[in-house]
């Protein structure tokens, strides 16, 4: 039985005294995993406040070099220090940093290799999904960063999908055609490169606009397994009821 996992994507948001005060107001409820995915700067306040709370501590993006002369990147041996999970392949790195299927690819095999679970992100535009090329679109993303992973890495990592046009807009896609992508885009590309029980046994977050009067109906669904979460996760009182709903399914 998959385990139901919450993930605050913090963004480009709060101070260090900031991010730990955010951080002590959330807590860990039975039946679901809660991840904080704060900035660089913050990640050590963040692990140092939740630490015994059950709540784990999660960065938002990594290079897969160990150490050298990259300016301005983050390597997984400074985070795995603090974190047990780390987001790759967002859209917006995608978009505003020129993240390709095979950078997110090198990340992920280079998470595991320093005990960092990824979080992959995957999702398509309006445009794309008007034009019924979600599946296609989505399958190959999965396709791409799970390449040369073993069944066991695959089976451990966690898909957050999040069509591009309802992030941040306000807008979310209906629970049920999230559902069927889902399981069309991601499950049965999983199935194919390994089999039905490394399918089965990946957890499926949804991601865009996710707020408490709505994530009933997402955590219903039988293929989503929690969310990514970004602007809610800032607020409290916005963020644990979205777990709270979590628990319960």
């Amino acid at each position: 039985m998959r385990i139901q996992i919450m993930a605050g994507n913090w963004k480009m948001h709060k101070t260090v005294a900031e991010a730990a005060k955010l951080a002590r107001s959330i807590k860990k409820m039975e039946g679901v995993e809660v991840v904080l995915c704060p900035p660089f700067t913050a990640i050590s306040s963040v692990s140092n406040a939740v630490a015994d709370s059950g709540v784990k501590v999660g960065a938002q993006n990594m290079y897969w070099e160990e150490k050298g002369a990259f300016t301005g990147e983050i390597s997984p041996v400074m985070l795995k220090e603090f974190c047990q999970y780390v987001i790759l392949g967002h859209s917006e790195r995608r978009q505003y940093f020129g993240e390709t299927n095979e950078t997110v690819n090198k990340k992920a095999l280079t998470a595991f290799k320093h005990g960092l679970i990824p979080i992959i992100c995957c999702g398509e535009s309006l445009e794309q999904n008007e034009a019924g090329e979600t599946v296609e679109f989505v399958g190959g993303q999965i396709h791409g960063a799970l390449a040369d992973m073993t069944a066991d890495q695959a089976s451990k990592v966690v898909i957050a999908y999040e069509p591009i046009w309802a992030i941040g807009t306000g807008k979310s896609a209906k629970p049920e055609a999230v559902n069927d992508i889902i399981r069309k885009s991601i499950r049965d590309v999983i199935a194919d490169m390994f089999d039905e029980s490394v399918a089965q046994a990946v957890r499926v977050q949804y991601g865009g606009s996710v707020k408490p009067d709505n994530v009933v109906a997402f955590m219903g669904q039988s293929e989503i397994d929690g969310a990514l979460v970004g602007g809610a996760s800032l607020k409290p009182e916005l963020f644990m009821p979205l777990v709270e709903a979590a628990a319960k399914s």
